[in-house]
């Protein structure tokens, strides 16, 4: 292969990065092999290419290098120091490719595949755990990848490609989502065990106009569904603390800190009373959303067609 430079200019040392990747990288594969096996014919052969689209591409890719990579003799090279040194880092380039590739047709295989799953704190501790196992019964190996979150930040999660899906209350309205309503939870009332209220079975909410309340901090959806709640029962809550999970909430409450409207919680807690909202509705809608758009693969797709098969007996009994 003759070594002729042409009269265009190579990559300087301050190029763009981005430009230097799109020029060099589809010839690093072709320079690994004419280096692994120091003979164009032979490397052509290997690579199952024409020998002179092999030798051009070296030759392109000194002249944007500006530097020689090989020593020629005929149609055997050899490399020169600096060929060398480019050729610790191409092999290992090459090797990070590799192993992204596997890993995302890894992450794609029907039986052993992935699942980016969100979910609120919430659902955490018993409904979710139950779907994953009932799920597996049939899918015993796909792997999931959990996040805890409230619904927002699922949100962003899911718009930046790291999620999947994510089972999040309220239901998300949004042009780039695709959501589904899967079921609902009915909502508490929670005071203090030695609460006026405490003793009862049932309460109106404006019953509880004059407590204070201990809530989730605002953008949660929890706290933008009590706080319409209480809209509706005619107040305003007046808020004495703020937090981010709703087991935190119920301590505050069995300290005698305030009254918190909540979701039924996975094992009792004592020191508190749990009172059924007669008036108005009290309850949150649990939907899955996932991108519009976004392909799945499949055991995102048995995942997703497996929840929304859930529809109605989504949470445990």
């Amino acid at each position: 292969m003759a070594h002729q430079y042409s009269s265009q200019a190579h990559l300087s040392p301050s190029g763009d990065t981005e430009d230097i990747v799109a020029l060099l990288a589809p010839r690093l594969a072709y320079f690994a092999g004419v280096a692994r096996t120091e003979h164009v014919t032979r490397a052509a052969q290997e690579m199952q290419v024409p020998q002179s689209t092999l030798s051009r591409a070296m030759v392109r890719l000194e002249q944007d290098l500006g530097v020689d990579l090989f020593a020629r003799r005929g149609r055997t090279v050899s490399l020169t120091p600096a060929g060398r040194t480019f050729l610790t880092s191409v092999d290992r380039a090459l090797a990070e490719i590799e192993k992204a590739a596997d890993e995302v047709r890894a992450d794609a295989d029907p039986a052993t595949g992935k699942v980016a799953f969100g979910f609120l704190h919430t659902l955490g501790s018993e409904t979710v755990p139950g779907l994953i196992r009932a799920f597996r019964a049939d899918h015993p190996r796909v792997r999931f990848s959990l996040v805890q979150n409230y619904g927002e930040a699922m949100l962003e999660r899911l718009r930046a490609g790291e999620l999947d899906l994510c089972l999040t209350s309220p239901v998300p309205d949004a042009p780039d989502l695709i959501a589904r309503r899967l079921d609902e939870q009915k909502l508490r009332l929670v005071v203090p065990a030695d609460h006026r209220l405490a003793t009862r079975k049932r309460v109106r909410l404006a019953e509880a106009a004059d407590e204070t309340f201990v809530t989730l901090e605002p953008g949660y959806g929890l706290r933008r569904i009590t706080d319409d709640v209480c809209k509706e029962a005619g107040f305003k809550p007046r808020v004495a603390f703020e937090g981010e999970e709703a087991e935190t909430l119920r301590g505050l409450v069995a300290a005698g800190l305030g009254v918190a409207l909540l979701p039924p919680p996975a094992v009792p807690r004592p020191g508190v009373a749990e009172l059924t909202v007669t008036a108005p509705r009290a309850v949150r809608e649990i939907g899955v959303a996932w991108l519009d758009g976004h392909p799945d693969t499949p055991p995102v797709a048995a995942f997703k067609q497996f929840l929304l098969a859930r529809k109605g007996n989504l949470l445990p009994t």
